[in-house]
């Protein structure tokens, strides 16, 4: 099992790229950058690229609407140049709110879109010559306004040939094609011991179809990360996280991670944050989240019981524990922690 962190630039990004470059020498194996509708990732990747030297670095994520395929995998093939062969591209749909409040596009055909993401992606990076028509068209016909296109292969040589694509994400038949199409997958609130009963139909469905040459589905999970006698109480610090998403990623009856709380069996009270968060009411949400979610979605308390947790999302099938260490001494967390790997 390997170990991975997000990156944590609400404030200062070159100072969370130092900070990350410190985790590195503890044993951090990779870094993910979120992009949401703030900083994008991949300048922010090409950055990280520079201050490290043997990390992996991933997009958590890119979304496949704000950016052509072309333009995706030519962010894979640069970072992966600039960095030496260490990039993830994490992809996914994002959400409508997002999609469309702040891309002003309109969020349709998720499943597909990515599909062929992942399809002109490899293609791409494979030095092939794009001639595809499907809901992106390279070169663009005559009959939707094309004039001087032509197919094209990508001008420079990628480092490599296949650069990881990752998929973010959470429903039945997004997960089942993540399962057998993409190299890894990103799933959020991931709860090891609730996991198999929500995804493991759609994973051995798509496992099913995998093409072997692409290996095993690589799963990264985890959590909030504290070691010690009075670590249990940092579990609290998911709360605001799990509101967020439960209750206020995207309208009733539109939010997947609302459904996903339903589907670990937290109905009513999934029902109940959603209610608080989108009238307003944050901190009412937030004490609304179970106590035992966010137990089990982190790892924090004495170190027995840490390594508990992290035997559990093993045993669960993650391959790497993507953890956010609490304290003053986030390298030591990490160093010890990637001891137990």
């Amino acid at each position: 099992m390997q170990l991975s962190a997000p990156l944590a630039y609400a404030g200062d990004p070159r100072q969370a790229a130092d900070d990350v470059a410190a985790l590195e020498s503890a044993g951090l194996d990779a870094v993910w950058v979120a992009e949401a509708y703030g900083f994008d990732s991949p300048t922010i990747m090409g950055y990280l690229a520079a201050r490290t030297e043997r990390m992996k670095i991933g997009a958590a994520i890119l979304n496949v609407y704000s950016r052509t395929p072309a333009l995706i995998a030519q962010t894979a093939a640069g970072l992966d140049a600039i960095s030496g062969g260490r990039a993830i591209i994490g992809l996914g749909a994002s959400g409508p709110q997002v999609v469309e409040g702040w891309h002003g596009k309109p969020y349709d055909k998720p499943l597909a879109r990515t599909r062929e993401v992942i399809e002109l992606t490899r293609r791409i990076l494979r030095r092939e010559v794009i001639d595809h028509h499907g809901i992106t068209d390279m070169p663009l016909p005559k009959e939707k306004g094309g004039k001087l296109g032509k197919p094209l292969k990508i001008l420079t040589k990628p480092v490599r040939s296949q650069v990881p694509l990752y998929v973010a994400s959470l429903g039945p038949a997004n997960v089942r094609m993540t399962a057998e199409i993409a190299d890894g997958w990103l799933p959020t609130l991931f709860i090891p011991e609730k996991a198999h009963q929500v995804w493991g139909a759609p994973l051995a469905e798509g496992r099913e179809k995998r093409d072997p040459a692409l290996g095993p589905l690589q799963t990264v999970a985890g959590g909030l990360l504290a070691i010690g006698d009075d670590a249990a109480a940092v579990r609290d610090f998911a709360r605001p996280q799990i509101a967020l998403y439960v209750g206020g990623m995207g309208a009733v009856g539109k939010n997947f991670y609302n459904d996903l709380a339903v589907a670990y069996g937290y109905e009513k009270e999934a029902k109940l944050i959603q209610e608080l968060y989108l009238s307003g009411k944050k901190k009412e949400a937030e004490a609304a989240v179970p106590a035992e979610f966010c137990e089990l979605m982190s790892l924090c308390g004495p170190e027995s019981y840490v390594r508990e947790r992290v035997e559990a999302f093993r045993e669960a099938g993650v391959d790497m524990l993507n953890v956010i260490p609490v304290g003053p001494e986030p390298a030591k967390l990490i160093e010890t922690v990637k001891g137990w790997l």
